[in-house]
């Protein structure tokens, strides 16, 4: 828009009665118009002069860089991205060897100084960097025209998102790619870089000899943690001048106060990238934040809390949900719970808005990512006992399953045994008390002493049995030793040795045969065993419905746990059948 008035008219008529915005505009016209004359008017770009909104002139360029044009040793292909305040190309190198580079020179226009000095800023850092996922600097220099550029490699590659999507990568492979992106921000954060930038597309993936390797790239807004000097024409950032993408820009960022950026901004960057892998959705839309304005964007990054991976995942739309668990093979149900716990966790450190709170180093994010994937205790989760040995039990499922179900049967026997010992003592004392009562009461109380005996014996015979159902059970998983064996013994192996053993030794003690066939059933179904665990769960229930009616609640836990068996090996009509059959008849016993 070459002619001041229509453009003092456009700017009137576009800012309406907000004085503040328009001056803005102004402000930022006349900079740009401070730029042209800051760079000359000679060499790859042809310029005229046109007066300015204060009704000075300025030489404004008519044309930039196309395909076609060379720069320095450097012929442009064509434009393959644009950032911020450069324009990236593929350009094919001439000499001395030809190969295909990405160079990226200052957008027209943007080449204030402060532009020009962030510029040279990248390309001082990327130089300092050596590491596999972070795109190398081949070359440096500047246009005819004064320009700063740089050449790096060419990275062909897609958004780590978008590639993440594309192939379906289950979460396992997602954190994998995401580990290798923190060893790469970690190395920087070592060269005394901040990029402060990051987002998906500053980090393409490409493939490796069919391995997908990200790389990092774009440090045009890069920050030097070190007193070390980047450029000469190195600048303070602007008080009031706002760097990076609101989605994934950290609260002391929006804060834009005299707090220093640090490194720990990259580890908040790093959180939301996270939890866009995980969930699809930034913790908070960018569009949405846009839309918001300046003001309430910044509140909403310094105040508001997002929420958790697996919280957003459970109140997505049905049909959303659906799609993001497909794009990580997994089903809608699952995804949300396999959220739930570490994964909520360790995304929720690298969120938190105090950022004393957050992960110290991208190096301790990516461990604790790696002690989730090998089901360890993660450094962000409380480190309780019970959360440890949580975490020991998933490692151990067998052998906690087996040790879990002998030492239930020795608890409920002794309890048992104990208890019924307790209630014969109270009721002989009882009985003990009533001697001093007259003759015809003396009478009925031995007849009740007698008669607490009797019961005092029966409760004595059935600890006996409980004992000695104890005793089957050790017997049996404590032999054969397995190194008279030879070799390991299984747990399956141990199962089925029981099994038998009930059968052969406690031909005459039904009871004890029915509850063994019961509880053993049950460790089957525990270790996956569900076609071993449904014929002694069918001996189980013919017991109690032969001794103790269909009504019993026995009779009806067996009948229960038999549909639940029939269910995992695929009889789910008749596991259907008997659980309407058993919620029918459990509403009529228990109301």
């Amino acid at each position: 828009m070459a002619d001041p008035q229509r453009r003092s008219d456009y700017i009137a008529s576009a800012c309406g009665a907000d004085t503040v915005l328009r001056q803005r505009i102004e402000e930022l016209i006349a900079a740009n118009n401070d730029a042209g004359r800051f760079l000359g008017g000679t060499g790859d770009t042809a310029r005229q002069a046109v007066p300015n909104a204060q009704g000075g002139t300025a030489l404004v360029s008519a044309i930039t860089e196309q395909a076609g044009d060379t720069i320095g040793r450097y012929k442009l292909l064509q434009q393959i991205g644009q950032g911020g305040c450069g324009v990236v190309y593929m350009a094919e190198q001439q000499e001395p060897v030809r190969r295909r580079v990405a160079l990226k020179v200052i957008k027209l226009g943007m080449d204030t100084r402060s532009v020009i000095a962030r510029f040279e800023a990248e390309r001082q850092a990327l130089a300092l960097m050596d590491h596999p996922n972070i795109a190398k600097v081949l070359d440096a220099g500047a246009t005819d025209a004064g320009r700063p550029y740089f050449v790096m490699e060419l990275v062909k590659g897609v958004r780590i998102t978008d590639y993440c999507d594309q192939n379906n990568l289950p979460t396992a492979a997602r954190l994998d790619l995401f580990m290798q992106v923190c060893h790469a921000i970690q190395h920087a954060h070592q060269k005394g870089i901040i990029h402060r930038d990051i987002k998906p597309s500053n980090i393409l993936v490409t493939l490796h000899d069919g391995v997908p390797v990200p790389k990092v790239i774009d440090f045009g807004i890069a920050k030097a943690t070190t007193d070390q000097r980047l450029t000469d024409k190195t600048l303070f950032t602007a008080f009031e001048q706002f760097i990076g993408t609101p989605a994934y820009m950290s609260p002391e960022q929006a804060e834009m106060s005299g707090l220093d950026i640090d490194t720990r901004s990259d580890i908040y960057a790093l959180g939301v990238l996270l939890y866009e892998l995980l969930t699809g959705k930034t913790p908070f839309d960018g569009k949405e934040l846009l839309a918001a304005g300046l003001d309430e964007m910044r509140r909403t990054i310094r105040e508001q809390e997002p929420a958790k991976p697996s919280t957003r995942l459970s109140t997505m739309l049905a049909a959303d949900l659906i799609t993001v668990a497909k794009r990580r093979q997994s089903e809608s149900a699952k995804l949300a719970s396999s959220m739930r716990g570490d994964l909520d966790w360790i995304v929720m450190k690298a969120l938190e808005k105090n950022r004393t709170r957050r992960y110290d180093t991208a190096t301790a994010f990516a461990m604790d990512i790696r002690r989730f994937l090998a089901d360890e205790p993660v450094s962000a989760a409380a480190p309780s006992a019970a959360y440890r040995f949580g975490k020991f039990a998933r490692r151990n499922k067998a052998a906690l399953g087996v040790a879990a179900a002998i030492v239930f049967i020795l608890i409920a026997a002794t309890a048992a045994s104990t208890w019924q010992a307790i209630r014969a003592t109270r009721a002989v004392e009882q009985a003990h008390n009533q001697v001093v009562l007259t003759t015809a009461a003396e009478e009925l109380a031995r007849k009740r002493v007698l008669e607490v005996a009797a019961e005092r014996d029966a409760k004595d015979k059935a600890r006996q049995e409980a004992e000695a159902i104890s005793t089957f059970l050790i017997e049996v998983f404590q032999s054969p030793d397995p190194t008279r064996a030879g070799r390991t013994i299984t747990v399956a192996e141990m199962l089925d040795r029981a099994s038998q053993k009930v059968e052969l030794n406690l031909t005459n003690q039904t009871v004890q045969r029915a509850r063994l066939q019961f509880t053993l059933a049950s460790t089957y179904h525990a270790l996956g065993l569900y076609r071993e665990a449904i014929p002694l769960q069918e001996k189980a229930r013919d017991y109690f419905l032969a001794t103790r009616g269909l009504e019993h609640p026995d009779t009806l836990k067996a009948l229960g746990n038999l549909a639940t068996y029939y269910a995992f090996v695929g009889r789910s009509d008749e596991a259907l059948q008997l659980k309407e059959k058993v919620l029918l008849l459990s509403r009529k016993v228990n109301g």
